[in-house]
């Protein structure tokens, strides 16, 4: 199970009820703080989540409303929270103006002053982490500016454990069934050899969480979001507006759905929204295309399944 929780959907500049984008996408003991938009760090308090273990920070690209927030945020961590080391994760001009941000202006202290190690790594498209039961992916993406990704978080497959056929071959409960979940053949008490294959079910594949921040096109990222259990995509405009749109490399509201449709996603959220429109018309544009749509408020929480994706009541 993924779990995403939303801090910031607006797009390019607050507003009253939206901060500017932010997500943190959580999975066991795993977070991952996507993107940092100004004012972040509050969201981050008033959420709840706090900061324990928030040491990954992936950037979908450099502009400004997706990155300022760091300066904050640091500037918070290096002196009152225990984090040790943090590890921010993007595109080579993302870095860049991000470098320049944080220790251009000396927001983090070099040398033994600073109580956070940062480090910045450049990534290319492809896998960027894989943990024992899930990979995080990275994928290009069309935007203003070079190096803009999108992520997937894949839980692996697996083969679910049959106690029944266990039962049957007289495999005991405890370690012996731990050792056959793990791939592990096992020798029973009387001397019987087992193998996995015979107390695991058909293989099943795991959750698919794909985020997308800012993007003009959709034709490029149908094979990536092919079958995702929830697809988080930008929506800044609405069809009467495609050609600006078109103009600034974003989405409208009915041409994320028509990929979240052509893709066969079992959900779409909708973020970074522009304050020139209702949200009741941004979702109604969406639904019209793809009905399983939601629009995301700041704060919002969703929890993702293999075939589920559900919101979770405040």
């Amino acid at each position: 199970m993924f779990e995403i929780v939303f801090l910031g959907t607006s797009a390019s500049a607050p507003s009253v009820w939206r901060g500017l984008s932010a997500q943190v996408v959580k999975h066991n003991e795993h977070r991952f703080l996507i993107d940092c938009g100004e004012g972040t760090q509050r969201q981050i308090l008033q959420s709840g989540l706090g900061f324990k273990r928030l040491n990954r920070v992936l950037i979908t690209h450099g502009h400004l409303d997706h990155i300022l927030g760091l300066a904050g945020l640091f500037s918070t961590l290096t002196r009152w929270e225990t984090l040790e080391d943090v590890e921010i994760i993007g595109g080579k001009w993302a870095l860049e103006r991000i470098h320049n941000l944080l220790f251009g202006v000396k927001v983090i202290p070099q040398g033994k002053q600073s109580k956070v190690k940062v480090t910045l790594r450049e990534i290319e498209q492809g896998v960027i982490l894989e943990e024992d039961d899930f990979t995080v992916t990275a994928v290009p993406v069309s935007h203003r500016g070079p190096d803009c990704f999108g992520y997937i978080f894949t839980e692996k497959s697996r083969r679910p454990f049959l106690p029944q056929k266990a039962d049957a071959l007289g495999v005991p409960s405890g370690p012996l069934r731990r050792d056959l979940v793990n791939g592990q053949a096992v020798t029973l008490p009387n001397g019987k050899k087992v193998e996995p294959k015979q107390v695991l079910g058909k293989e099943k594949p795991g959750t698919r969480l794909v985020h997308i921040g800012d993007t003009g096109r959709t034709d490029n990222l149908l094979e990536v979001c092919k079958g995702a259990d929830a697809l988080v995509i930008e929506a800044t405009y609405m069809q009467e507006e495609a050609d600006m749109a078109q103009d600034f490399a974003h989405l409208t509201a009915s041409q994320a759905a028509q990929l979240a449709k052509d893709a066969g996603v079992h959900q779409l959220i909708l973020t970074h929204l522009s304050r020139r429109y209702r949200e009741r018309d941004i979702l109604s544009e969406a639904r019209q295309v793809f009905p399983n749509t939601a629009v995301a408020r700041d704060f919002d929480t969703y929890q993702i399944r293999r075939g589920k994706c559900v919101k979770v009541e405040n």
